[in-house]
């Protein structure tokens, strides 16, 4: 029976750093901002913006909401990111995807200041993680106050995309190693399955991207050492496309009728069959909170860092 990856523990040991440092920056009269943008009605976005919302109460971060309505036009939503690109209160932007579909969705999120990007996804955050220009966030998990020391703090630029960075955080929590280990990404989107492929390669990991086009799928998830599937089919990964002893994230969210959520793996026959494994909810999904609150106490903190820099603690 396979060893539950509980991502409420880790998000509260993340929440608890998150807070203490949000108090810190109050001493000096910085408030901490988190922009919120909702443009439609779906479901899963409108739960993980309830879900955000209460998680900022927790530690201190003032959310501003803005709810836009399906038929809103791109014209609007780019006028209110210049809006929340100028505003000092707002530290980060986050944009609820998908977008209502005549939006379109790179050109918005472009459209976000990088040291603004704290969900990671915006084309120079993409690119310096592509380039390794920004993966030495992944290195230093254990070493917060190096990190984010004068010695960093200018360098965090950019930020690492939330889901996936938590995906490491809580493989790394739970002692796992992924360095020479065959990982398995089931989903190619630049949300989930293409930076957290490049996040695995940092830690060296031999790692294989499957795809809606790939054949066969079973023959290469059965190789997985680490199986991580984000495509939001429900019962996708099931008992008999897993090794004994694989561990297996689930990353994927559908919203049923009953208001129920459930991932991508039938987790029933495959947790007798992993070492570890995630549940839905309760795995990557607060962990992916807690990033996006630790990424934008990090943009605060950088911004009073640059306009006072002898300033510490």
């Amino acid at each position: 029976m396979a060893q539950i990856l509980d991502g409420r523990k880790l998000s509260e040991k993340i929440k608890e750093r998150v807070k203490s440092d949000i108090e810190k920056l109050s001493r000096h009269s910085v408030d901490v901002g988190l922009g919120l943008l909702l443009a439609g009605e779906n479901p899963s976005s409108k739960q993980y913006m309830y879900a955000t919302v209460k998680s900022c109460e927790k530690v201190g971060i003032k959310a501003h909401q803005n709810k836009l309505p399906d038929d809103v036009s791109i014209n609007e939503i780019l006028n209110l990111i210049h809006s929340i690109n100028k505003d000092e209160r707002i530290s980060g932007l986050l944009m609820f995807l998908p977008l209502p579909k005549k939006i379109n969705a790179r050109r918005v999120i472009n459209e976000i200041a990088p040291e603004k990007d704290v969900d990671g996804l915006g084309s120079l955050s993409v690119g310096r993680l592509a380039a390794d220009e920004s993966t030495f966030q992944i290195f230093r998990q254990g070493d917060y106050d190096s990190l984010y020391s004068g010695e960093f703090m200018s360098a965090v630029s950019s930020f690492l995309p939330c889901t996936p960075f938590g995906v490491i955080r809580l493989l790394e929590h739970y002692g796992i190693d992924m360095k020479g280990r065959h990982a398995v990404v089931v989903g190619k989107s630049l949300a989930v399955g293409k930076p957290l492929s490049l996040m695995l390669l940092a830690k060296e990991a031999t790692v294989t991207i499957c795809h809606r086009e790939t054949r066969d799928l079973g023959s290469y998830t059965r190789q997985a050492d680490i199986l991580c599937t984000a495509t939001g089919i429900k019962g996708l990964i099931k008992g008999d496309m897993i090794k004994d002893g694989a561990v297996v994230v689930d990353i994927g969210i559908n919203v049923l009728n009953d208001g129920s959520i459930t991932g991508d793996v039938d987790f029933g026959s495959v947790e007798k069959k992993a070492s570890f494994i995630t549940p839905v909810p309760g795995g990557v999904g607060p962990v992916t909170i807690a990033m996006l609150l630790e990424n934008t106490v990090r943009s605060a903190q950088r911004s009073h860092f640059l306009k006072h820099p002898l300033i510490t603690g």
